[in-house]
């Protein structure tokens, strides 16, 4: 595979899974000021814009808060600027995305740029995150499970590993915020978590979920270990010794961190295990981009001196 198609759709799983992760954030500010009247807004929006690393806009309530991180088309982390990024990730890989996937993708920035941009209504997060998941399941349905689904389901796990991770760092259990009830809600996870755990619903018990369980989709734990998995997918290990892979060893760390300590130790340090979660992830990107994508520029042809 080429490594320009084989980066483009990494970038399309990442840009998918960021914009249905940023709708999930702007989803628990939008709820804790809903569901709690003395909720300080501006407190909230600053939590909410340095999980997505925006702290340049220190002091915005909601309506700022929504117009960056939902509308604003230059801002790479927002809505919009995801789902034009997947767009332009797709048309450069057209020849290897089925069909239907194509269309799906397409579609959905046509209709996004459709939608009224003036104020954040949950019409528009609720909307991203049903057609995030379509085009998600479009492409698990609608590809070959080789080499390319590989690298697009790569993308996609890296990128919800780390936003399940900011979510939980800015809600974490020292820091307060939106209720955990709501966290879970946003990430879809309040069913699953009830039946999980018998309706037994505490701080304790609904951050574990979100971090180590291993059957929830949307845990750290899950997309770490899927994203471990595309990697040996793309490349098995035969030898004897130790894994070779750079992208591997820094997700295999973390991710055995989170599985064999006791759970009251990740916890008590619940921020800082997730800003390592995060660190890994960035770290294993930029391996898989040293290893499999163009790094350099690209070679020109010269005229032949004579």
């Amino acid at each position: 595979m080429l490594s320009r198609i084989a980066e483009s759709l990494f970038w399309i799983g990442r840009h998918i899974e960021r914009a249905d992760g940023t709708a999930r954030i702007v989803d628990v500010l939008r709820l804790q000021l809903l569901e709690d009247p003395g909720a300080n807004e501006k407190e909230a929006s600053r939590t909410t814009l340095a999980v997505m690393g925006a702290t340049h806009a220190d002091g915005a309530g909601y309506a700022e808060v929504g117009q960056l991180l939902v509308f604003d088309a230059g801002y790479s982390s927002s809505i919009g600027g995801a789902w034009t990024a997947a767009r332009e990730n797709a048309r450069r890989a057209r020849e290897t995305l089925s069909t239907e996937l194509w269309e799906a993708i397409n579609t959905t920035w046509h209709r996004w740029h459709n939608f009224g941009q003036s104020a954040v209504t949950e019409r528009h997060l609720s909307w991203t995150r049903e057609r995030a998941a379509l085009i998600s399941g479009v492409a698990d349905s609608t590809m070959s499970h080789d080499e390319a689904w590989d690298f697009l389901v790569l993308g996609r796990s890296l990128e919800r590993a780390d936003m399940t991770a900011r979510l939980v760092a800015a809600w974490g259990l020292p820091r307060g915020g939106a209720p955990w009830s709501v966290v879970l809600s946003s990430c879809g996870a309040h069913q699953a978590f009830m039946r999980s755990q018998r309706g037994l619903l505490s701080d304790d018990r609904a951050a574990a979920f979100l971090v180590l369980d291993r059957a929830f989709p949307r845990s750290v734990y899950f997309a770490l270990r899927e994203a471990e998995g595309r990697l040996a997918a793309l490349d098995p290990q035969d030898g004897r010794t130790a894994i070779t892979d750079e992208a591997r060893r820094q997700l295999g760390r973390v991710r055995t961190e989170l599985e064999f300590r006791p759970v009251a130790e990740v916890l008590h340090d619940l921020p800082g295990q997730m800003q390592r979660v995060q660190l890994a992830v960035t770290a294993a990107a930029f391996a898989v981009g040293s290893r499999y994508f163009q790094t350099g520029p690209l070679p020109e042809w010269t005229e032949e001196l004579i």
